[in-house]
C-alpha cells in the first residue's frame, strides 16, 4: 500500500522516559521476582519504547527517514515503581491469583477485608450544602455541561424504603430498609438489585450502560435494563443461549450496543455470535457469526470496539469491522508488512487505532501503532515501538496517551502521540501512580483502565495510597511536567472519574466510617480544597464497597454500581446493580 498524503515520518523519535513497574500493590498481582520481568531488582536506564528499526516496506509502512534525535538513550533514569497501573487478579477482577475463589458479595467482598479497590469507570452524581441547604447536582451526563445545583426535595432523615428487585427486575419489600439510617445531606439509595443466579464456578457481568432512560448491565447469560430513576423494569430482560463473553464497553451516540455470546459450551466453543441491542427499547438488531481469522486465529476470544458508527471486532491476530447500523461487513484487518499482526483496537468518537505485532521469531519484534479510518480501515499513520516494548494500554484515544512497558528492562513509559502520530511528550513526573487496570490475560486490552482522565492538554493520573489518602496528579501533555496536584480529602484513594465543564470529576472511595464521595477540581489549578458534589451514607459504605472492582457511572445527577463478577455462591446475597441520588 502507498503511503497516506501527510504521513508523518517515521523513525526513532522521543525515547521515552523508562520507569520500573512495582513489584507489587495492592491490587496487584502477587508475584515471586523474575529475573528481567516485573518484580525484579531494577534494572539501568534503557532506551525508550519509540524508535524501533526501519520497518521493511508493505502495507502501512511510512517511508522510513535516517534516526532523529530522539533515537538515544531516554534523559530519565528509573524511578522506584511508579506509574504501573494496579492490575486485577486472573479471574476478572477480583482479589488473589489465577484459579484463586472470589469472595462472596455484590461485587465481590468488600473494602474492610484488604482494602480491594474499586475501579472506576466513569464518575459520580451529587450534593451541594450551601448555607444549609441541602441541593443535589443534575445535568452534565456525558454533554460535558456544568452541573447544576438544585434543591433536594427530601433532605430529610427519614428513610424510603428501597425496591431491591432481583436479576430479572422483580421487587418486593425491602427487607433491609437501605434510607433508614440516612443523614441529612446524606444521597438516597434509589434503587438496587440482586444479582440473578450464577454458575457455582462464577460468571461474568460485563458492561453498564446509562442513557437518559435506562440502566442496561449484561450478567451470565442475560441483559436486564432498569428505568433510571426508580429502578422498575425498563424492559423484559434478554436472555441467550449461552453466556456472554465480550460486550463493548462503550455505547454509540444513538445508545446502541453489541453483546457477544459463546456458541456452545465445550473447551471448543467460540465467542463468535454478535447481537446489537438498542438500550432505550430493548430491541433487538442485527445478528452476526464472527469468523475465524486462521489457524492461530480463532474467535475463541475476541474485543468489540466502537468508534463512530463502526464497530471492530477483535481477534488474536486480525479484525473484522462492522457497520454498527446495519450489521454489514465493511473490512478485514490482517497480517501485514514483516509478519505485523493486529493485536489490539481502542476506539473513541470517530478514530479507531490499531495495535500490531510484527516479526516475532525473526529477531525484529516490536511493537506498531497505527490510526485507522474506522469506515475504510484506511491506514491514516504508523507509528514503530523500539523493540522490546510493548503497547500495553491506551490511556486516553483522544488525545492518544499510551501506556508501554518494557519486560527486560524492568521498566515502563507513557507517552503522547498528536494527531498525525507524531511523538509529542511522555510522562516526566517521578510519582508512583496507580489507575485501575483490568487483568488482561493473554489478551490485551487497550481500554481496561479506569480512575484516569484527559483532556486536550492535560493527563489526570492518581497516586498510590502509601497512607493517608492519596492525590491526582495533573500532568501536561505539552512537556510531560506536573502542573498541580489535590490530596484526596479523606485517608481513602480519590480516582479521576471525567473531565466536564472546565473542572475534574472524581471518586473517593468510601471507609469503614463513612461512604464514598464525589468531588470536583477545577482544572486550571487546585488551589483549594476539593469541591464536595456528592456524600454516600455511612451505614450503606460496606454495600457500596462491595463493588469494588465493579463498574461505576454518573449521569444526571445519579450514581451508579454495579458487579462485573458474580462468585455464583449460594450463602452470598449478591446485589447485581445500586444506584444512589436526591
Amino acid at each position: 500500500m502507498t503511503q497516506p498524503p501527510g504521513q508523518p515520518p517515521q523513525g526513532a523519535f522521543g525515547a521515552p522516559q523508562d520507569q520500573p513497574p512495582p513489584s507489587g500493590g495492592f491490587g496487584a498481582p502477587q508475584q515471586p521476582p523474575a529475573q528481567g520481568g516485573f518484580g525484579a531488582p531494577q534494572q539501568p536506564p534503557a532506551q525508550g519504547g519509540f524508535g524501533a528499526p526501519p520497518p521493511q516496506a508493505g502495507y502501512g509502512y511510512p517511508q522510513q527517514p535516517a534516526p532523529g534525535p530522539y533515537g538515544t538513550p531516554g534523559p530519565y533514569g528509573p524511578q522506584p515503581g511508579y506509574a504501573y497501573p494496579q492490575q486485577q487478579p486472573q479471574y476478572f477482577g477480583g482479589p488473589g491469583g489465577p484459579g484463586m475463589t472470589p469472595p462472596p458479595g455484590g461485587g465481590g467482598g468488600g473494602r474492610f477485608k484488604g482494602k480491594p479497590a474499586l475501579i472506576v469507570a466513569a464518575a459520580v452524581a451529587g450534593l451541594l450544602v450551601v448555607g444549609g441547604t441541602v441541593y443535589a447536582v443534575t445535568g452534565g451526563g456525558d454533554g460535558g455541561k456544568e452541573p447544576v445545583a438544585r434543591q433536594s426535595a427530601d433532605p430529610r432523615t427519614s428513610g424510603t424504603p428501597v425496591n431491591p428487585g432481583d436479576g430479572s427486575g422483580d421487587g418486593g419489600a425491602d427487607p433491609e430498609d437501605l434510607n433508614a439510617g440516612r443523614k441529612s445531606g446524606d444521597a438516597k439509595v434509589l434503587w438496587y438489585k440482586s444479582a440473578p443466579d450464577a454458575p457455582a464456578s462464577g460468571a461474568d457481568a460485563p458492561g453498564m450502560w446509562i442513557t437518559g432512560k435506562t440502566a442496561v448491565k449484561a450478567a451470565y447469560k442475560q441483559v436486564f435494563a432498569y428505568q433510571v430513576g426508580n429502578g422498575d423494569p425498563a424492559w423484559a430482560p434478554i436472555t441467550f443461549p449461552q453466556k456472554i463473553c465480550a460486550v463493548t464497553s462503550r455505547k454509540s451516540a444513538d445508545d446502541k450496543v453489541v453483546v457477544a455470546y459463546m456458541n456452545g459450551t465445550s473447551d471448543r466453543a467460540k465467542c463468535n455470535q454478535l447481537q446489537e441491542i438498542d438500550l432505550d427499547t430493548g430491541k433487538k438488531g442485527w445478528t452476526a457469526t464472527v469468523a475465524d481469522g486462521g489457524l492461530f486465529d480463532s474467535a475463541l476470544s475476541i474485543g468489540l470496539t466502537i468508534s463512530g458508527k463502526t464497530l471492530m471486532v477483535g481477534r488474536s491476530e486480525s479484525g473484522t469491522a462492522y457497520d454498527l447500523g446495519s450489521g454489514a461487513k465493511l473490512y478485514d484487518k490482517k497480517k501485514y508488512g514483516a509478519a505485523c499482526f493486529p493485536t489490539a483496537f481502542a476506539g473513541g468518537t470517530g478514530r479507531l487505532v490499531e495495535v500490531a505485532s510484527c516479526g516475532a521469531g525473526g529477531g525484529n519484534e516490536h511493537d506498531e501503532i497505527s490510526q485507522l479510518d474506522p469506515v475504510t480501515g484506511r491506514v491514516q499513520w504508523t507509528r514503530a515501538v523500539k523493540q522490546g516494548w510493548t503497547v500495553e494500554r491506551t490511556y486516553s484515544v483522544d488525545p492518544l496517551v499510551v501506556y508501554m512497558t518494557n519486560e527486560d528492562k524492568n521498566a515502563w513509559n507513557i507517552s503522547v502521540l498528536d494527531g498525525k502520530g507524531a511523538f509529542r511528550s511522555e510522562v516526566k513526573v517521578n510519582e508512583k501512580f496507580a489507575p485501575r487496570c483490568g487483568f488482561a490475560g493473554l489478551d490485551r486490552d487497550l481500554q481496561g483502565c479506569h480512575g484516569v482522565a484527559a483532556d486536550s492538554d492535560t493527563l489526570y493520573l492518581p497516586t498510590d495510597v502509601t497512607g493517608g489518602g492519596n492525590e491526582i496528579v495533573a500532568i501536561s501533555l505539552t512537556d510531560g511536567t506536573a502542573k498541580w496536584r489535590t490530596k484526596s480529602p479523606t485517608d481513602e484513594s480519590m480516582y479521576p472519574v471525567k473531565v466536564q465543564g472546565g473542572r475534574l470529576v472524581a471518586y473517593v472511595r468510601p471507609s469503614y466510617d463513612a461512604g464514598g464521595q464525589v468531588v470536583s477540581i477545577p482544572t486550571t489549578g487546585a488551589t483549594h480544597p476539593t469541591t464536595g458534589l456528592l456524600r454516600n451514607p455511612q451505614h450503606t459504605a460496606d454495600i457500596e464497597d462491595g463493588f469494588y472492582d465493579g463498574a461505576l457511572d454518573w449521569a444526571d445527577g445519579r450514581l451508579y454500581l454495579s458487579a462485573t463478577r458474580l462468585t455464583g455462591s449460594d450463602d452470598a446475597k449478591e446485589k447485581l446493580m445500586m444506584a444512589f441520588g436526591n
